[in-house]
């Protein structure tokens, strides 16, 4: 029974008609997970093959919208498609504070197109999430388990956000580390420590053009840098590094070798992908 790691959006706060926002799917057995819910992941969980009424569960990484806004898509389509789901909530865990408050809240703006639906179609119950909050620790903690699979989360480095997260995902077949959005940090090496696969974020800021972004400085403060991340990536012995949220985006086959190239600058000699929306790996 493999572990499938499927990177179902790799982009950004901007919109790139082929970068989905960022979010990923691990599945195992009947457990599906997704990890984020970044505009337009309903179209590529679809490409997965994973229907909506089969998520297991939704795991926030922090309350930024690119990591969010495909929530309420999310949660209304999978309502509207039935998929088994009899209307029962889908569990949405996450840091407390604002990730938590924001899915709690989420579906209030539409409940009286929710309540139109049910009445004109007769869907059973209402699309909401089931909320789990949870404080971050500076140490990997238990968070979820089910049919063999743990999912472990620890606070990581994205001030001014306070409570953003990374995950640990530990299957029979082996680990997988998401970084979400962070600086390079301990506790993303903690996370990440003998991974047999990284998925962790990165910002090429030597690639941007001088005049691309005017606050270059300060989003890059609160990201990863990529020879910073082939770097944490070789001292906590990953076997395969997945890169992903990929600013700036690589259109050009030198844009992702150069990519590349600034990665194994830190030293990181293992399996190295540069994502596209749907990258995908199984062990």
């Amino acid at each position: 029974m493999a572990t499938r790691v499927i990177v179902t959006g790799t982009g950004t706060p901007i919109a790139d008609p082929n970068r989905a926002g960022p979010g990923v799917l691990i599945t195992h057995g009947e457990t599906h997970m997704q990890f984020d819910t970044g505009r337009a992941t309903v179209m590529r969980l679809a490409a997965t093959g994973v229907m909506l009424g089969d998520l297991t569960a939704v795991f926030l990484t922090h309350q930024h919208s690119d990591h969010v806004v495909g929530l309420t898509d999310l949660l209304m389509t999978r309502w509207l498609e039935g998929s088994g789901t009899g209307g029962a909530a889908l569990p949405v865990y996450a840091p407390s504070g604002m990730a938590a408050d924001l899915a709690q809240h989420i579906l209030v703006p539409w409940q009286r197109e929710l309540e139109m639906r049910a009445a004109h179609v007769g869907y059973p119950g209402k699309p909401f999430a089931e909320v789990h909050d949870f404080e971050p620790a500076t140490k990997p903690e238990r968070i979820f388990s089910d049919a063999g699979v743990v999912v472990e989360a620890s606070q990581v480095r994205h001030e001014p956000v306070v409570g953003a997260v990374g995950y640990r995902i530990t299957t029979p077949d082996g680990i997988i580390a998401i970084s979400g959005d962070t600086a390079i940090c301990d506790e993303v090496k903690v996370l990440a420590a003998g991974a047999d696969v990284l998925v962790h974020e990165v910002f090429n800021k030597g690639a941007l053009a001088a005049d691309a972004v005017s606050d270059v400085d300060l989003i890059a403060a609160y990201h990863s840098e990529p020879e910073a991340v082939g770097r944490l990536s070789a001292e906590a012995n990953v076997k395969l590094l997945m890169l992903t949220h990929l600013i700036p985006p690589p259109v050009t086959a030198d844009d992702y070798a150069e990519m590349v190239s600034a990665t194994r600058a830190g030293g990181f000699e293992g399996e190295l992908i540069v994502c596209d929306d749907l990258a995908t790996v199984a062990f």
